[in-house]
């Protein structure tokens, strides 16, 4: 349900843009954290959804995932936050602190010349 809402929001929204400048859209770019992720295949398919019969009907939409950044209360490392591998990279600590996560954007829309 949540990449749904997330489809509609952005399908308004590139749909308000392509109006205000007169223009086909032909792509759009959102992004997400680690902490509130979602899933690619599913907004893909209710954006699909959502747009069609629309001038928004057959953008690509790409989503791309931000990296979540901690950092080591040992050696004050910081470096990209992997699930597998819960251990700052330079000194292997357990013993880490989590910056803010990135939130949910819509990054780029990108309309015909």
């Amino acid at each position: 349900m949540h990449e749904m809402m997330v489809a509609q929001s952005v399908f308004d929204t590139v749909l308000e843009q392509a109006k205000l400048h007169n223009k086909k859209p032909i792509s759009v770019t959102i992004s997400c954290g680690q902490f509130n992720p979602i899933n690619d295949e599913a907004v893909s398919f209710a954006f699909e959804m959502v747009a069609k019969d629309t001038v928004c009907e057959g953008i690509k939409l790409k989503v791309v995932h931000k990296p979540l950044i901690a950092k080591c209360r040992t050696c004050e490392n910081e470096f990209d936050f992997d699930i597998t591998a819960p251990a700052c990279t330079k000194c292997q600590s357990s013993e880490f602190d989590f910056a803010e996560d990135a939130p949910l954007l819509l990054e780029e829309i990108e309309l015909e010349d």
